[in-house]
């Protein structure tokens, strides 16, 4: 039992929007706790996925009408996670535009109380060394401007408002160890790793879900920062994989290691998995 599933209100309803891999696992962890739980998809067949795992959900499709859209069922919960992927690899630049219409939308229904957005450790590209969430951001990046741009319009909301970002997820049907069948040679040998296991993202997103939650950004990120060439080492050996390869000629990145004190601090989150070379 994730400690923090207590301290949240039964009464409460929570709406997920773009209801994944993470976004399931928080959905079926709510509703343990008796709490309404709203899940969207933009593909029917995953709000099908869903309802036949006793989630509630529904369909929704961003960009969307902006009038249709304030009447969607998930503007009638009281707290919204927005767990919508930016689709980067395929080429999409419209993410920051989907989260300022959904908070927007969420503005004019007048119901929704708390919106947390599950953002990314990928806003920290450009920076070197140990960051946390005061660092300046490299904007000249179009991925680091458009995550804060969205990141920016959470933060506006007229109500509560909180950002975590999330380090690469690992966890059930996750195993780094698989990541490596679709990597001939891997870039970067000495560049630390920054990655959380589903069970401790959960465990923040639950935090903010109580009453007494700080509002603000967070990172999610585990305490160990190996070395990517000792990790995926590791991670292949645990699923008897090939030891990978990693580029000789690659120049070494500067090693960036994204802080997560102060989620343990403000939050009061204690890892499960703080060592993720140990859960290997």
């Amino acid at each position: 039992m994730l400690k923090h599933l207590n301290e949240i209100d039964g009464n409460l309803s929570v709406g997920i929007i773009g209801c994944g891999w993470l976004g399931t696992a928080l959905a079926l962890t709510l509703l343990e706790k008796s709490v309404s739980v709203l899940a969207t998809s933009s593909k029917l067949a995953n709000v099908n996925k869903l309802t036949q795992q006793g989630i509630n959900a529904q369909q929704l499709t961003l960009p969307a009408d902006s009038e249709q859209l304030e009447q969607h069922d998930i503007f009638s919960q009281q707290c919204l996670v927005l767990a919508i992927p930016p689709q980067f690899k395929q080429g999409r630049t419209d993410y920051a535009d989907k989260i300022g219409q959904l908070v927007s939308a969420a503005k004019q229904r007048g119901i929704v109380q708390h919106i947390i957005l599950l953002s990314s450790t990928a806003i920290y590209n450009g920076l070197s060394g140990v960051v946390d969430e005061e660092s300046l951001l490299s904007l000249s990046s179009e991925k680091v401007d458009t995550l804060d741009k969205a990141e920016q319009c959470v933060l506006a909301f007229n109500r509560q408002a909180n950002v975590v970002r999330l380090a690469g997820l690992v966890g059930p049907n996750r195993h780094p160890g698989k990541f490596l069948l679709a990597k001939k040679v891997l870039k970067n040998a000495h560049g630390k790793i920054n990655l959380i296991h589903q069970q401790d993202a959960l465990g923040i997103i639950l935090s903010l879900l109580t009453k007494q939650s700080p509002q603000g950004i967070f990172n999610g990120v585990s305490d160990n920062h190996a070395s990517k060439k000792s990790y995926y080492q590791q991670a292949a050996k645990s699923l008897s994989l090939p030891v990978p390869v990693f580029s000789e000629h690659e120049p070494v990145d500067a090693s960036r290691i994204v802080s997560g004190e102060k989620a343990k601090q403000c939050l009061n989150h204690s890892f499960i998995y703080p060592d993720l070379l140990a859960w290997l």
